[in-house]
């Protein structure tokens, strides 16, 4: 596992990352690409474009931006938001809506990333940004098959790294942006940065030179382990009646 430490020796852009702050979701990343003069970057999970649209109007440097999603019901994605096919079509309506303003600038790949991702050149985004398919199966292909794309010294990050992999409702798939980002940056040999509403960002290095380093900003994750969630808490129990009995007493970490 990747641990902290006092000193980041080679390291520096973990440091910074760690420095950034901002109360929203949508405000930290506009810091983060507007503080990197990123010009070229890629979203992953556009969904309805609220977050397309924002980085749009407030990242002017941006003049490349790729909006990847599918856009449709899939069979293989057991998720709250894998709706039925008439509505994607309206989501997705909406989302070329939102960023019609910018459409010189925007790039839309409608697919899954195993379809589309190679229509983006290796080493040519200086930021990617990850929030499709949270199961492990989805975070697994999108953070591997991302993370060519991407320029050393660039930023490949996400959102839902949450520090519980029950996010939904029981029936649906756990999420497993973390641990799993923790290990990928890990196996890369690239520093982790965690930040409050559960964004995660780790910066791309040209050589794996030992252990990077965990910058955890909210104190909250401790050690990237899958045994303290194997066993359902119980406001995360199958039984409704459980988790109403339950709701007083324990609260999701996430809530």
């Amino acid at each position: 596992m990747m641990q902290e430490g006092k000193e980041s020796v080679g390291k520096p852009e973990g440091r910074w990352l760690a420095t950034m702050s901002k109360p929203q979701r949508r405000e930290l990343w506009a810091e983060i690409i507007n503080r990197t003069k990123t010009m070229a970057m890629l979203e992953i999970g556009v969904w309805k474009g609220e977050f397309a649209e924002y980085m749009l109007r407030h990242c002017p440097t941006v003049a490349r931006y790729y909006m990847l999603d599918p856009w449709m019901h899939l069979d293989r994605w057991n998720k709250p938001a894998n709706i039925e096919q008439s509505r994607f079509e309206d989501i997705y309506a909406e989302a070329m809506r939102r960023t019609d303003f910018a459409a010189s600038r925007r790039v839309v790949l409608r697919g899954a990333t195993t379809q589309v991702i190679e229509n983006i050149p290796d080493g040519s985004l200086d930021l990617a940004y990850i929030d499709g398919d949270h199961t492990l199966r989805g975070i697994s292909i999108d953070l591997i098959r991302t993370y060519a794309k991407v320029r050393t010294g660039g930023i490949l990050g996400g959102d839902d790294y949450t520090p519980t992999i029950w996010q939904h409702a029981p029936g649906f798939e756990p999420s497993l942006v973390c641990p799993f980002a923790s290990y990928f940056a890990e196996a890369m040999g690239a520093p982790l940065v965690i930040y409050p509403q559960n964004q995660f960002a780790l910066v791309k290095q040209k050589d794996v030179d030992g252990r990077p380093e965990l910058f955890d900003t909210t104190g909250r994750y401790g050690e990237a382990a899958l045994l303290p969630h194997v066993r359902r808490p119980l406001w995360a129990h199958p039984s409704k009646l459980i988790r109403r009995l339950a709701r007083p007493f324990v609260r999701p970490p996430f809530a």
